[in-house]
This record gives C-alpha cells, structure tokens and sequence, in this order.
C-alpha cells in the first residue's frame, strides 16, 4: 500500500531538515526524486548523496519554478507527487511590531510560492492520471501566536490552499493535502533544543513529552504519496506529538 515504484517526485526545500527526510522516505519507496533548494552547492552535495538529480531553484522565482517542473519532465518524463516543503520563519515578534518587508517575504517564500507551483505542476500530474500534491503547513497555523506572526499565517493559508485546490483537482485524480507538523527536532530548531526553559514548558504540552522526528514527517508524506492515502484529499494531517489536543495538564 505505500509502494512508489515508477513514481516521480518534485520536493522543494529538500537538502536538510524535513525535506531531507521527505525526500529520503519517498526514494525508499521505490520513487524518483528531483532534489531542490535555494543553494547549488547543497543541491549538488545532496542530490550526489541520493543518487538523484538535483536543481536549484528560489522559490519566489517564477521562472525558476517553471524550469524546475520542466528540468522534472525532462528527467522523468512526468511528474507524480509533488511536495512543497520550501519555507522559512521570518523575524519573530508581535503584528504590532511587523517589518511589512519581511513579512512579504515570508508570505512569497511559504505561500505564494506554493501556489505558483502548483499551478505550474498539477497539470503534469493530471496528465499522468492523477497523483498527489503535498503542502507543508504548520502546528502555528491552528493556533494563536504571539510571536511567529507572519510565518504562522502563512501556514494557515497554506492548509487553505490544499483544501481550495483539493475541490478544483479532485476530478482529475489529483489529491491535494497539507501536513501540519509540530516542534520537530532538525537542524534550524536547534537553539530551542537547547533552551532548557523553552524545552520544559513545550514538553509539558505535549502529550509524547518529546520532539518529533523528521522521518516522522515522512512518513505522513509517504503515506500521502501513496496508494494507503488514495482516499484523502483536502485534509490537513497534523503531525504534532498530540501538542494541539492538549491543555498542558
């Protein structure tokens, strides 16, 4: 049921991280994956440790999205799943003390960005008979927050988008998910893991009292992808350790 033999796959943000992870869960299933992230020297490192084609490209770039999904064609001869995992944070602080610079770029990076994507790739999915498209949205797009202001409503557009494009897609098999992960353990999270203070309260919010793992992300990816998730689509699967169903007790 989670096979992906003969599958083909664009996953953006996919040298480190969750995408890293992304990536490696869906080759371990047997897909082709094209590698991508924003830096060519990651890419070529990454995409040589994979075994699999890498390109760069900056998200916020028409043009390079639509020579990313070409550079997919031309390697594959189609596309099949397609996860849009690119992002960043932005600068923390309240809405009352935004930087509107920062916040559009944080909103072209992990929104408008997907958007344009998908418009870009889901066509070459339909193509092929259907697939799946997978958004990466966020725990801080179901809750309120005080401080990740920009990144958490991008995150919540996000969740939105894959419901929007679920109902527009679904005729032609296209199925359009979202993840919401929660406080996952990577290599950008680190000065919070080691932030004992930080660490204690958000454990103590969270039902496994542990961070999550990025495999953990991909594996709800991989299911997705896959024929297990054949029957999903418009959802957005939080992945969070139970930190949105507690009350901290």
């Amino acid at each position: 049921m989670f096979d992906l033999s003969g599958k083909c796959a664009i996953v953006t943000g996919s040298t480190r991280g969750i995408g890293r992870a992304v990536a490696e869960g869906l080759i371990a299933q047997g897909a082709r994956v094209l590698v991508s992230s924003e830096s060519a020297e990651d890419i070529a490192r990454v995409a040589d440790e994979l075994g699999m084609p890498g390109q760069a490209c900056d998200v916020t770039d028409n043009t390079a999205l639509a020579a990313l999904v070409e550079r997919a064609l031309a390697e594959f001869g189609g596309i099949d799943v397609l996860v849009c995992n690119a992002g960043i944070t932005g600068r923390a602080g309240p809405f009352a003390e935004v930087d509107m610079a920062d916040f559009a770029k944080v909103m072209a990076i992990n929104l408008t960005s997907q958007v344009a994507l998908c418009n870009l790739a889901l066509p070459h999915i339909a193509a092929r008979g259907g697939g799946s498209a997978i958004l990466m949205s966020s725990l801080s797009g179901l809750r309120g927050n005080g401080r990740i202001n920009a990144y958490a409503l991008s995150k919540a557009g996000v969740a939105q988008l894959a419901r929007n494009l679920a109902v527009e897609w679904g005729a032609r098999n296209v199925r359009v998910n979202a993840i919401s992960p929660g406080f996952i353990a990577t290599e950008l999270s680190g000065p919070l893991l080691a932030d004992e203070a930080f660490m204690a309260r958000r454990m103590a919010m969270t039902p496994l009292r542990r961070p999550g793992r990025p495999e953990e992300i991909a594996g709800a990816a991989v299911f997705l992808a896959s024929p297990a998730g054949a029957f999903m689509t418009g959802q957005n699967l939080v992945v969070d350790g139970g930190t949105l169903i507690t009350d901290g007790s």
